[in-house]
């Protein structure tokens, strides 16, 4: 058995583990570069989806829709198979974000089974408002979506 030594990030393209967005902070943790805000109801552009980490300050309550899966997937360069973690912090605001899904965006089985935690599409406001979202897509222009966190 061989021993190697990388430097820097690793990304397979062989079906392991696609290309990762942010920084690889230390074993486990990703910190995300970039963040993008979004402090009243309206719908994400797929470049913020991208960024994988969206604030709120709203005082009042939000929802925010995710775009199409035809442009998040064009954003992520996703094929099938593609799985895209996103993160949605609402611990500074005031009211409480809901989400919403658009076009070609599917709530999974186990969201829809078990709308009280997978399909909980609300994000709290204060200590606790922090969500994470997984997008599974089946093609390049369609994903799956479910709370993971």
């Amino acid at each position: 058995m061989s021993s190697t030594t990388f430097s820097g990030p690793v990304t397979s393209t062989n079906g392991f583990i696609g290309t990762l967005t942010g920084n690889i902070a230390g074993s486990g943790s990703i910190t995300h570069a970039t963040t993008s805000a979004i402090n009243a109801t309206a719908t994400a552009t797929a470049a913020q989806v991208a960024t994988g980490y969206i604030t709120s300050t709203s005082a009042a309550a939000t929802t925010l829709t995710l775009p199409t899966g035809t442009l998040l997937g064009a954003a992520l360069g996703a094929v099938q198979g593609t799985v895209f973690d996103l993160y949605i912090d609402n611990t500074a605001g005031a009211s409480t974000v809901t989400v919403a899904v658009a076009v070609n965006g599917i709530l999974s089985t186990g969201a829809t089974d078990t709308a009280g935690s997978f399909g909980d599409l609300t994000i709290a406001a204060g200590a606790t408002g922090i969500g994470r979202y997984t997008l599974m897509f089946s093609s390049a222009t369609a994903y799956v979506f479910t709370r993971t966190a």
